[in-house]
């Protein structure tokens, strides 16, 4: 070994400067040579910049791909999702299916989405179609619950656009960008209460994709029980899972933060629902997943330097279905309960040991394909070389409810190329 990796950080939480520290790498400041840098995405911003960044050399890298908001902006995921479905239509991909109403059979997978104030014209018309419905407003960029309300009348979108600091609706420039989605008003509950997941994916390369799943998800859970009706919706102890926003409810408990682990809701699914259908639902959020990933991965600048880890919210509906709703670029490494803290801890470890092998100055030359026993409770999701090369990629895009279609259900491929059980 050459010498010992130097590293330096802009988020200064403990679960990431004691794997730095265990490994008995070097903390160095951002102006002298580092190997490893973990920042946040403001500055990713600024090192990949035309102005300001600078060229990276060999033995650097760092935990984000350059645009990564093409995934993580709710916005952009949404538009990178619409324009992949429209690709596979042209192609003529059976996955592209729709059904007599003009829906997805497999790709709807996100929610009815317009962007404000862009499509306020597109939403109107929708909106129309089924005026009783709930939708839920949230500005493009920004997280942890902030900035979210519910509507469900035309005139609180008015008084919301009467309410920002411009005065015209269609002006652009001032005004913050929101999405606007058709909200899941029949989400799966537990103990009366509504829940999400929370799955951590690291993508060591776009093309060839190659992108893993970490086994030790949670869900969280609302402190309120969930109610439909419309005198509650504007409480988000009832609809936001966000933990920024639910720690401030009366009934949050710090013991257990309002969390479980997704083992936990295996366990508890196969018995309330059976194994088969439970298998079924987590091959189908796996499959979601790896198509988000692909509907990005040609937008994606796949910088040799970057490898990143993903906070993906799911939500499941009551009749199982399971929906994508935003991708994190920086899931929060905050513990909020001693269990939160040994997950985040080996996350962030299992992270490193694919991301830097054997703790080594790092080598963007290498080919970023780790041996099975570094990826701790990582498991491969879905690896585009390996797909390829034994037709299963071919499958993917082209036998939905087959090998990798959504509502598949067997099992595929001896796991080299999709994560199809998940116990």
């Amino acid at each position: 070994m050459a010498g010992k990796v130097k590293w330096v950080t802009d988020i200064e939480k403990s679960v990431l400067i004691n794997n730095f520290e265990k490994r008995g790498w070097v903390q160095v400041t951002e102006n002298e040579d580092w190997n490893f840098y973990w920042m946040s995405v403001q500055t990713i911003r600024n090192v990949f910049s035309v102005e300001t960044g600078y060229r990276l050399s060999d033995d650097q890298i760092v935990n984000h791909f350059p645009n990564h908001y093409e995934l993580t902006r709710k916005d952009l995921m949404v538009k990178n999702i619409k324009r992949y479905r429209k690709e596979l239509e042209k192609e003529g991909s059976p996955l592209a299916e729709k059904d007599e109403s003009g829906k997805y059979l497999y790709l709807d997978f996100v929610p009815v989405t317009y962007m404000l104030p862009a499509d306020y014209n597109l939403f109107v018309e929708e909106f129309r179609k089924s005026p009783s419905s709930t939708w839920i407003m949230k500005p493009c960029g920004k997280a942890q619950g902030k900035g979210i309300f519910l509507i469900n009348k035309l005139s609180q979108i008015k008084k919301w656009s009467r309410d920002s600091k411009t005065s015209s609706f269609m002006t652009q420039s001032t005004k913050e960008a929101y999405v606007i989605s058709l909200y899941i008003n029949n989400p799966l509950l537990i103990g009366g209460r509504k829940f999400d997941l929370r799955l951590y994916v690291l993508v060591s390369t776009y093309r060839p994709l190659r992108c893993y799943m970490y086994k030790l998800g949670f869900c969280r859970f609302c402190t309120v029980k969930y109610t439909p009706s419309t005198s509650e919706l504007d409480n988000m102890f009832v609809h936001l899972t966000n933990v920024a926003i639910q720690k401030h409810g009366e009934d949050y408990n710090h013991i257990h933060g309002g969390k479980w682990t997704v083992h936990n809701l295996r366990l508890y699914l196969e018995s309330t629902r059976g194994k088969e259908v439970t298998s079924r639902l987590f091959d189908e959020i796996h499959w979601i997943i790896v198509q988000s990933l692909k509907a990005v991965a040609p937008v994606m600048n796949n910088d040799k330097h970057c490898f990143e880890c993903y906070g993906y919210d799911i939500i499941i509906d009551d009749k199982l279905k399971p929906w994508l709703i935003e991708v994190n670029a920086s899931p929060s490494l905050t513990s909020s309960t001693a269990n939160d803290r040994i997950l985040k801890y080996n996350l962030i470890n299992d992270t490193l040991n694919i991301a830097v092998p054997n703790g080594e100055i790092p080598d963007c030359k290498w080919n970023k394909s780790p041996p099975k026993e570094v990826l701790g409770n990582y498991e491969i999701l879905y690896d585009e070389e390996l797909a390829q090369g034994d037709g299963a990629d071919r499958e993917l895009r082209s036998r939905p409810g087959q090998s990798l279609g959504p509502r598949g259900g067997r099992s595929r491929d001896s796991g080299r190329t999709v994560l199809t059980t998940w116990k």
